[in-house]
């Protein structure tokens, strides 16, 4: 395979496959059709418009698709852009494969469960334990294969448990310096926090928002199987009252997607977790594309900052 499409500099002339990861159709001006494709590999992303597209093209050109595409590498609002001189869906003759172009976690599958695993079993707490095994058992395969999210952060195959597992490892550094945190309450919540987007997402490979996703959203769907699943299992009380605020309020305020602000120590501490970790995931991928000495994209979520790579990091 070529080199990603992540390492393409602007002015650079681009000659490969790449699979739609989305495809929304708009109107020009002119009044005229084009297509807004996000094109991907397992290095990055990158924006194309397909101007004056036909009836056809919307037909074909569709998210999941692996396409043939040559065309220049422009900027378009300080961001890389893709100039689409030709494409075409690719041909079982062409010798690609739709997996070659996934991006997937860095840490097996394997591996991540058996962290997920680990630290179920050391939950002393019997009700955290037994509502939090009944979630991983029931969506495990899944769990396994979600993305975390559409785009930003761990938005690749995997992402979902790999964010979970980088969590727990933080919580589990974090429990040292603060002793008195439970630390089955915290891990109960960030390996529930965000299982709601198996629900949220269509599929784990090109993932968009389901009706259930756009209309409720993620955190309210997992604060509702909390309550269902602890049912079935006649738990009742606080304790999983206040399991359903910690997956509740931790996006923190309201503008950023919480029903409610942390209330509780650990739900506070899940969000600052969960924050640094999507923010480091962020960050560490933004700087592998950029050469020391120079500063990366503007990364949209971190306020749109565009982050500096020291020279030294090459030495």
């Amino acid at each position: 395979m070529k080199k990603g499409i992540a390492h393409y500099q602007i002015g650079d002339s681009f000659d490969y496959f790449l699979l739609i990861k989305t495809a929304v159709k708009g109107v020009a001006s002119n009044g005229k059709p084009f297509l807004t494709l996000l094109l991907k590999d397992q290095t990055g992303e990158i924006d194309a418009k397909l101007w004056e597209a036909s009836s056809e093209d919307e037909r074909v050109f569709q998210q999941g698709e692996l396409v043939k595409v040559t065309g220049e590498v422009g900027q378009f609002r300080n961001k890389p852009q893709l100039k689409i001189h030709s494409i075409r869906p690719s041909q079982p003759t062409d010798g690609v494969f739709h997996n070659d172009f996934i991006e997937k976690a860095p840490v097996e599958k394997e591996e991540l469960m058996e962290r997920i695993t680990e630290a179920i079993f050391e939950m002393k707490n019997a009700n955290f334990q037994r509502i939090t095994r009944q979630f991983v058992k029931q969506y495990q395969e899944d769990l396994l294969s979600y993305p975390a999210a559409v785009r930003n952060h761990h938005e690749y195959v995997s992402g979902l448990a790999h964010h979970i597992v980088s969590m727990l490892n933080i919580a589990k550094e974090m429990s040292k310096l603060y002793p008195d945190i439970d630390k089955d309450l915290l891990y109960a919540g960030i390996i529930l926090h965000d299982l709601g987007k198996i629900k949220e997402f269509s599929n784990a490979v090109a993932p968009s928002y389901t009706t259930e996703g756009k209309l409720i959203g993620h955190i309210s769907l997992m604060a509702e199987e909390v309550r269902i699943v602890a049912n079935d299992l006649q738990i009742e009380g606080e304790e999983v009252t206040v399991l359903q605020h910690m997956i509740l309020s931790h996006h923190g305020k309201g503008e950023w997607g919480s029903p409610r602000p942390p209330l509780i120590r650990e739900a506070e501490l899940l969000h600052h977790i969960d924050m640094l970790d999507a923010r480091m995931n962020m960050l560490d991928r933004a700087l592998k594309k950029t050469a020391p000495g120079e500063f990366t994209e503007k990364i949209y979520p971190m306020e749109q900052r565009a982050f500096y790579k020291p020279s030294f990091e090459d030495k």
